[in-house]
């Protein structure tokens, strides 16, 4: 999968938008419409391109040993997120799916009343 490919997907999230907030011009933060929130981290590392996503630690646990492509989070804090290669062994769907478990994840949690 590219990286326009992947915004692609992220722009097609209707709460999601695309924003840019660091001084590089090409990491690109895809946050929740109303929060402003991130879910996914979309940068460049070593000439290829990687996602940051939430996940559950197990979950994170889980992918980090059936995927080479999925890692601990760069940057980020390794129990609750993972990094993700486009350009790896990671199925388009997985990465889909991956991706919609960390807009799940971060949003806006709703008050009991």
């Amino acid at each position: 999968m590219t990286r326009k490919e992947y915004l692609d997907y992220c722009e097609s999230i209707s709460a999601a938008v695309l924003d840019t907030p660091f001084d590089d011009g090409e990491t690109v933060a895809v946050r929740h419409r109303d929060t402003r929130k991130w879910f996914a981290l979309v940068m460049e590392h070593d000439g290829k391109t990687i996602v940051n996503m939430k996940c559950e630690p197990m979950e994170a646990d889980f992918l980090r040993q059936a995927y080479e492509g999925v890692t601990p989070a760069y940057h980020m804090n390794k129990v609750h997120w993972n990094t993700v290669y486009l350009d790896s062994d990671v199925p388009e769907e997985e990465i889909f799916r991956m991706t919609m478990n960390s807009f799940e994840l971060t949003m806006k949690k709703s008050r009991k009343k």
